[in-house]
């Protein structure tokens, strides 16, 4: 979705510093702490086009980072398509209210139709009012639950 308030594209080496910033916001907002080694992986898992980790940033007119969408795309058992899972959305104060949120699906809606998946799917904190409203517009709820079983750090 372009906008003449910001641009949306996928993330490059020179963006690492950004996007860890967001990514840091993001953890914060959710208050999660993680090891400097996990972020370090992650970044390094989206900085390699042979791993399923990919990312897109968001960065307003005057190149401020806005947002930033983690996704990873993997086989699934009901199709022979790719699925992608939307992870991690964060849109920093400075973006919100402005369309980033929707862009980024709509963003993840393009490269979807242009690949052939099979669906983008994703999971919302259920108190997360304010992104329920954009997700409601944009999409479908599933109608399904999710289980969790913590497993140990490694």
């Amino acid at each position: 979705m372009p906008s003449a308030d910001f641009a949306i594209r996928p993330v490059e080496a020179a963006d690492h510093a950004e996007w860890l910033a967001l990514w840091q916001a993001y953890c914060r907002h959710y208050e999660v702490t993680l090891d400097e080694r996990v972020n370090a992986r992650t970044w390094a898992r989206i900085a390699d086009p042979a791993e399923p980790i990919h990312a897109l940033i968001a960065h307003g007119e005057d190149g401020e980072p806005l947002g930033l969408c983690n996704y990873v795309l993997h086989p699934n058992t009901w199709s022979d398509q790719t699925v992608c899972y939307l992870e991690d959305l964060y849109v920093a104060p400075q973006g919100r209210r402005k369309g980033v949120a929707t862009a980024f699906i709509e963003r993840l809606r393009e490269i979807g139709e242009r690949e052939n998946w099979f669906r983008i799917y994703w999971i919302t904190n259920d108190a997360n009012e304010a992104a329920q409203a954009v997700y409601d517009r944009i999409a479908s709820r599933s109608g399904h639950i999710r289980y969790e079983i913590a497993l140990a750090k490694k």
